[in-house]
């Protein structure tokens, strides 16, 4: 199988210097991942609150994140970033050589009848393909075959995606990037239901107190990076984390289930000391943020 690595549409346009991002799909899945891979390294927290995530990779320190579909076979993903970045610095042995990358996964294979999964090379493609400055939007990368809505059953999802928003305070950058494979709805700010819970019979979407007598379905994640390169300790990094995870439950409904893996790294560069601009303030804007990605994915 090739590996597609260049993409047209929709993406998202950002200035953030040190991060790339490489996208790469297999079309006989569909499916795919996508990497972000800070060029001098992150600081990282993940918070983790699905019931069944599925993650490779416990560092508190990264030089990429990997996102993959496949399920825990899509795993095989990040050991290409890896080996990828292996080769790229000449095969170095050395202790602070050694690449740093964790990730996590979706269950996509439930719209799709083969057993394609983002493998070792498809890893090494998403990396060679990174670029900064650009994050292609909707059914691209891990989210090739995200569906989301699916909580009164499969045939009431929708397809789902992957999102991402940016925004620039002075020398801060702030971005947040997530995969919507999601159990449950997506919802607008003015709490209607824009993307699943679909009724094929009458073609409206239902609300989630509707019918919830009915049964729920697995198979479902959202995985969210939110990176920024604002100094802070690690402390206020695991809080920040938390608070945009928490957040994100007023775009998804419902959030955190059972039957979702849902996880979300947060990853500073620490590079700018903004002393304006204080953890709290921080949270509210990546949050807000989580929220415009979360819609960008499935516009």
């Amino acid at each position: 199988m090739d590996a597609l690595t260049s993409f047209d549409g929709d993406a998202l346009e950002l200035d953030f210097p040190g991060l790339r991002i490489g996208i790469a799909e297999y079309e006989e899945g569909p499916t795919g991942c996508t990497v972000f891979h800070f060029t001098g390294g992150a600081m990282l927290e993940r918070d983790v609150r699905g019931g069944s995530p599925g993650l490779f990779g416990d560092l508190d320190w990264v030089d990429a994140i990997c996102l993959a579909g496949g399920s825990l076979y899509g795993l095989e993903a990040c050991t290409g970033v890896a080996a990828e970045l292996f080769a790229q610095r000449g095969y170095d042995t050395g202790w602070t050589s050694i690449a740093d990358v964790t990730g996590a996964i979706i269950f996509d294979f439930g719209p799709r009848e083969n057993a394609v999964y983002p493998d070792k090379e498809l890893g090494r493609a998403a990396l060679r393909a990174a670029e900064e400055g650009r994050f292609p939007l909707g059914r691209r990368g891990a989210g090739r075959s995200a569906t989301v809505g699916k909580t009164f059953g499969f045939e009431h999802g929708e397809p789902g995606g992957q999102g991402g928003a940016f925004r620039r305070l002075g020398d801060t950058r702030i971005a947040v990037f997530t995969v919507v494979n999601a159990v449950g709805a997506v919802v607008d700010r003015d709490g209607n239901v824009v993307r699943g819970h679909f009724d094929p019979p009458t073609g409206a979407r239902r609300t989630l107190v509707e019918g919830i007598e009915t049964r729920l379905t697995g198979e479902s994640t959202t995985l969210t990076v939110v990176a920024t390169n604002q100094r802070m300790d690690r402390w206020l990094l695991r809080q920040l984390g938390r608070q945009v995870h928490t957040s994100m439950a007023r775009a998804i409904h419902p959030f955190h289930a059972l039957t979702d893996g849902d996880v979300l790294f947060a990853a500073t560069t620490n590079e700018v000391d903004d002393e304006t601009l204080d953890s709290l303030t921080l949270g509210v804007i990546a949050s807000e943020l989580a929220w415009d990605a979360v819609l960008a994915a499935v516009r």
